[in-house]
């Protein structure tokens, strides 16, 4: 199988196994997705750290994360940041959870969330906030694509009590 078919086969579909991946953590730990089997997960991918609407998103899964250990659900998230500037952004917000690196964007690619993007008249590749949910066995189950950070992270905090 070649190398593209391989890529394509492994991108994230609603109701199949949600592609894995390794992705640096804090402290430089290696940090897969298969390490969650038997926990549910909520991937959130969020455009760039100590930014208003990031801070925001992040903030409301750190205020409702208790709400969520308490559903059996880890909480990730990812952005193309290194893990120097995630230090600093979780230091100074006392995140939690886990935030990744993906300064490649492979993981972004693969959940289909590096897109073309518009601001100004001016078109560029970027990450588009999204959201994933998947269950305790690896399968991706839900999505949010493109969303607006008010009142989302309730919207998920539910879909994963419902699981």
């Amino acid at each position: 199988m070649s190398e593209i078919a391989r890529a394509i086969k492994a991108k994230a579909v609603v109701g199949k196994k949600a592609p894995d991946f390794t992705l640096p953590g804090r402290d430089g730990r290696e940090v897969s997705l298969s390490q969650f089997i038997g926990r549910k997960v909520v991937l959130f991918f969020y455009p760039k750290d100590l930014t208003p609407a990031c801070t925001q998103e992040s903030c409301d899964f750190r205020d409702s994360y208790s709400a969520f250990g308490d559903s059996n659900t880890v909480l990730l998230g990812i952005s193309i940041d290194d893990e120097a500037t995630h230090e600093r952004f979780a230091a100074k917000y006392q995140l939690p959870f886990e935030l990744l690196a993906d300064p490649e964007h492979c993981v972004c690619e693969l959940y289909g969330v590096w897109q073309m993007k518009k601001l100004y008249g001016r078109e560029y590749m970027g990450l588009v906030r999204s959201t994933f949910l998947i269950d305790a066995k690896g399968k991706l189950v839900q999505e949010w694509r493109n969303l607006r950070v008010k009142g989302h992270v309730e919207a998920v905090l539910e879909a994963a009590r419902a699981l």
